[in-house]
């Protein structure tokens, strides 16, 4: 585990607190000011980021808040936050897998039960202070699930767009919240470009296009480096479908690194299910670009996606830090739910994926004994339990 840094005496504070920022193209480079709310880039539509961030140093942490709002500083709103659930700040436990002590960082303990919460309390935070009252989303369940729940939360009128046969508890949560379910027959894809479409009259806050969702997801990274004593894991194993949280970590840790609080970076492993797997097979043909594949259904369907929106700037993240994608099957995920399950932890099949991409990168040597290893522990097994409980053949009588 890499030792934590002392602050440089030389550094321009000026310069380094200034919370405002620009959307960018990453394509063309184009800049617009974040003070209006966009999803897409006014030049060509693609996908806008952010321009970074301050990152924070541990004395900017507001220790008194339980919540990522701890980070409020580092964090590009134009005020503190409308509301708050509490979303955040989740416990980082300790646990063993194939005989290697790991951590298991908790997001599925989080308001509608996954680290969607991260996102979308920041996301949805920024649109209301923008004016924003109505918003669209599509998802194959967890982050239709949060955005409903702070949708309701913030008082804004919301329709989900989610695959027709998305898990039933998912759709419930949904709609108990309050939102419009708008179920779309065929793929994850399908879903995705129906949502695109409605697009065009109301805002698309889909997470995976507007970029103050990864301004939440990166406070995952303050949290792992401000609960491992201000120092960075060796490795950190994640769930990937559209990958926000292997984005995150690697923004947020890069911002820690350019305020000089960090030496290095976590190794980070995005693990896909070998059933609808495009950043596995870009990744081991060495592209940039998409390679296609033909996804079929799998149980981790919360990171069944064949078409992401940013595949290289995940696979960015995931090259820069020395670390790999993997494609586990299902009888991998399957095995590894029930590891998750005797110890304690009952987590959605998605989550079991990270798991099973744990025991392979053990047994191939990649993670080794007395490496501080941390996986991400995504959604709650609440979301799914008709498919655990078929997938562990349990009886309820």
């Amino acid at each position: 585990m890499s030792k934590p840094l002392r602050r440089p005496r030389n550094r321009n504070i000026f310069a380094i607190m200034r919370n405002d920022a620009d959307y960018v193209n990453p394509r063309t480079g184009r800049r617009w000011p974040a003070d209006r709310a966009l999803w897409r880039a006014p030049d060509d539509h693609g996908y806008v980021n952010l321009t970074p961030g301050p990152g924070i140093e541990p004395r900017e942490i507001d220790t008194a808040e339980r919540s990522l709002w701890r980070y409020g500083k580092a964090l590009r709103l134009s005020a503190t936050p409308v509301r708050t659930l509490g979303e955040g700040w989740t416990p980082l436990l300790d646990g063993e897998w194939n005989g290697v002590r790991v951590r298991m960082k908790a997001e599925f303990l989080m308001p509608s039960g996954s680290f969607k919460d991260r996102g979308t309390a920041v996301m949805l935070n920024y649109l209301k202070q923008c004016g924003v009252t109505q918003i669209i989303e599509d998802s194959s369940g967890n982050a239709g699930a949060s955005v409903a729940t702070y949708g309701a939360a913030l008082g804004f009128d919301s329709r989900i767009f989610v695959p027709a046969n998305a898990p039933a508890p998912k759709r419930y949560q949904i709609a108990a919240m309050g939102a419009e379910v708008v179920p779309v027959a065929g793929t994850r894809d399908d879903v995705a470009k129906a949502a695109l479409a409605a697009g065009e009259t109301q805002f698309y806050a889909g997470h995976n296009h507007q970029a103050y969702f990864l301004e939440g997801t990166k406070t995952l990274a303050f949290e792992l480096w401000e609960q491992l004593g201000f120092a960075v894991p060796d490795n950190i194993v994640i769930p990937c479908g559209q990958g926000s949280n292997v984005m995150g970590c690697h923004i947020g840790f890069r911002e820690l690194r350019e305020r000089g609080v960090i030496a290095s970076l976590p190794r980070l492993f995005a693990i896909q299910a070998a059933n609808a797997a495009p950043y596995y097979a870009a990744y081991a043909a060495g592209s940039d670009a998409p390679v296609e594949i033909v996804a079929i259904p799998t149980i981790a369907d919360g990171i069944a996606s064949a078409r992401p929106i940013r595949l290289r700037e995940v696979l960015d993240a995931v090259r820069a830090t020395a670390g790999t994608c993997l494609a586990v099957t299902e009888d991998e995920i399957v095995e590894a739910l029930h590891g998750f399950t005797k110890q304690g932890f009952f987590v959605e099949p998605t989550t079991a994926a990270a798991g099973a991409g744990l025991s392979r990168l053990i047994a191939g040597g990649a993670i080794a004994p007395g490496e501080t290893t941390v996986v991400i522990l995504t959604g709650s097994g609440l979301k799914a339990v008709d498919q655990i409980g078929s997938a562990l053949g349990l009886r309820s009588t």
